[in-house]
């Protein structure tokens, strides 16, 4: 960090530097989409795009607005697919001098995007359903039911191949998820196919699509608030910034901190800035890196960076809380 007391030598502030170049990759022992699902991205997002397509057609066709909400869900799922396989390809961009942090900050406006997106195309889909419970429309059930029976394997053949990796890389355990809900999803408007067919009950086709879309909206809310947060420097779910304040305060010789910052790089990796003072220590290599370290292990922060102040002069006027 560039704010520092005029007594701090230049020793103390280049050992700064070259600490916090050794912590800063990953979150939580979390790595980025390894190379090897690559291929998993690229066959997963060829079948749900093809997919998405004909069931759009047939969702038309049919006159099923629960095939065309299924189909934006999959929309949905997809650009989330894409998002996940950018995000793995732009992490391993290096630095530059324009780009000090790389592009990792892609992720979270591609996650922005993909949310409010998703919000506006299930609203569309949530107005024609409806419509269509005020004015009901003869729908193909057994046309519905196939087309979605083709979405389960589609979309659990795609979670499949990424089942392996779904505990050791976020990105590729959301990809997991939302395949294995969109196979449960489908398999319900098959169930909703086959009663239309043998009960003629046209506004079952409107309902499951408004239950379709309310299930969207649930999770992009979700969605649309972690990545508004994450592109306004908050911080990351799972963290407690109280908690990590205490733990550092804590440190060997720390008498108080203060400026400290947290936030997210990306959607995976997260960041942390701090002063601490500790009055009439010299400058100790092991103990910076051993508070990095523990940052890393006990809050999944990878990329710490300390001001280490000495506290024998005048205040640091980023001392006082409240002040940025």
């Amino acid at each position: 960090m560039s704010d520092h007391h005029p007594h701090h030598d230049q020793e103390e502030h280049e050992h700064e530097a070259h600490d916090h170049g050794h912590h800063n990759h990953g979150i939580g022992g979390h790595a980025h989409a390894p190379a090897s699902f690559g291929r998993a991205f690229a066959i997963g997002i060829t079948l749900n795009v093809a997919y998405v397509a004909v069931e759009a057609f047939y969702g038309i066709a049919a006159h099923s607005v629960a095939l065309l909400a299924d189909a934006g869900h999959n929309l949905g799922d997809v650009l989330g697919l894409a998002v996940a396989w950018v995000a793995a390809i732009l992490s391993q961009r290096r630095p530059s001098g324009r780009f000090t942090y790389g592009l990792r900050g892609s992720s979270i406006l591609a996650a922005l995007a993909n949310a409010i997106t998703l919000l506006v195309v299930t609203g569309g889909i949530g107005w024609e359903a409806v419509r269509r419970l005020m004015e009901p429309e003869p729908s193909g059930g057994v046309t519905i039911m196939v087309v979605a029976a083709v979405g389960v394997a589609v979309n659990g053949g795609t979670a499949l191949l990424f089942m392996s990796g779904r505990k050791g890389d976020l990105n590729i355990g959301g990809a997991f998820t939302h395949m294995a809900a969109d196979a449960l999803i489908a398999l319900g408007v098959v169930f909703t196919g086959g009663l239309i067919y043998l009960t003629g009950w046209l506004w079952l086709d409107p309902v499951v699509s408004l239950a379709v879309s309310v299930t969207i909206v649930v999770g992009t809310w979700s969605l649309l608030r972690d990545s508004l947060n994450l592109a306004l420097d908050a911080v990351p779910p799972g963290i407690d910034p109280e908690a990590v304040l205490r733990h550092l305060a804590a440190l060997p010789g720390v008498s108080e901190v203060h400026d400290l910052h947290i936030w997210g790089m990306s959607t995976t990796e997260t960041a942390l800035t701090a002063h601490l003072v500790r009055p009439n220590l010299s400058v100790d290599d092991a103990f910076l890196r051993h508070a990095a370290l523990d940052l890393k292990e006990r809050f999944g922060i990878g990329h710490a960076t300390f001001q280490v102040e000495r506290g024998d002069g005048e205040e640091c006027h980023l001392a006082p809380n409240g002040v940025v």
